[in-house]
């Protein structure tokens, strides 16, 4: 019996249960990954259909190479287009995600103090597009209209801002928040280096001055500091409530020295 051979094109605009019924109509043996998704039951009739094309003999053996060529690059763009490469996700700081297909920036989420509710963004060309709850819807809906097309292009600029700078961004202003000093060699605070710090493949670490043949793997830049801070709970014998107490009187140190003070107090309890 023959059927009607149904384009990639033709199938998305049919619904889930037209596709069923096609699937049925066709007696198509590929396995449907999951039934509850329309891309699953397309991908699955377009392999079918696209197994079951006749390979028509050709006298010429270069034609009939040809020919083959043609309908395995046929699968391959099917299967492309139906599931396309998934994105290569850049991890800047917890609260901010860079989404790249290739080497091409697509979007990037980052998180909003200032909303109550709806705190999660998503990016494009320093412009929101979305916004939601959780991380998980915008990187869904990232997935969902870059795949449909229908997500703004972002713009690559001509000199852009690289991840590495944008890395040493993140750590710079970390290391402001606890008073440190980042040089070429590490990271210092009165001139005593605690270590150093980096990311490779999306992985946040850190090498104590210590030990500097050790990496310590870490979630972010804010957790790379505050582990190199707990180096300097404490110098040359005093704790760190004498370390405080030697520059200035409790009553004088300031509202962001007592919440550190507190912090790095609470480190060495642990």
């Amino acid at each position: 019996m023959t059927h009607q051979i149904y384009s990639q094109q033709q199938l998305q605009l049919k619904s889930i249960a037209r596709l069923k019924q096609i699937y049925s109509e066709i007696a198509c043996t590929v396995e449907v990954s999951d039934k509850r998704c329309k891309d699953a039951w397309i991908s699955a009739i377009v392999n079918y259909q696209a197994s079951k094309i006749q390979k028509v003999t050709l006298a010429a053996p270069d034609e009939q190479a040809l020919a083959q060529a043609e309908l395995d690059g046929y699968i391959a763009d099917q299967a492309q287009i139906v599931a396309p490469e998934p994105f290569r996700i850049v991890e800047i700081s917890f609260d901010h995600h860079e989404y790249y297909a290739g080497n091409q920036l697509v979007a990037s989420i980052s998180y909003d103090d200032n909303h109550l509710t709806q705190r999660w963004v998503v990016m494009v060309n320093d412009k929101e597009v979305f916004r939601a709850n959780t991380p998980m819807r915008c990187d869904r809906f990232i997935c969902t209209h870059y795949k449909d097309g229908s997500l703004p292009v972002q713009e690559q600029l001509a000199t852009p801002c690289t991840t590495e700078n944008r890395i040493m961004a993140h750590i710079f202003n970390e290391c402001q928040n606890y008073g440190y000093e980042i040089l070429n060699d590490g990271i210092y605070n009165d001139d005593i280096k605690l270590g150093e710090v980096g990311q490779t493949d999306s992985n946040w670490w850190l090498t104590r001055a210590a030990d500097e043949t050790q990496r310590i793997a870490c979630d972010s830049a804010m957790d790379v500091v505050q582990s190199l801070s707990m180096v300097n709970v404490s110098t040359g014998g005093k704790s760190i409530f004498d370390e405080y107490f030697l520059e200035q009187p409790l009553e004088q140190l300031t509202g962001n020295k007592l919440q550190r003070l507190l912090e790095r107090a609470e480190l060495v309890t642990a």
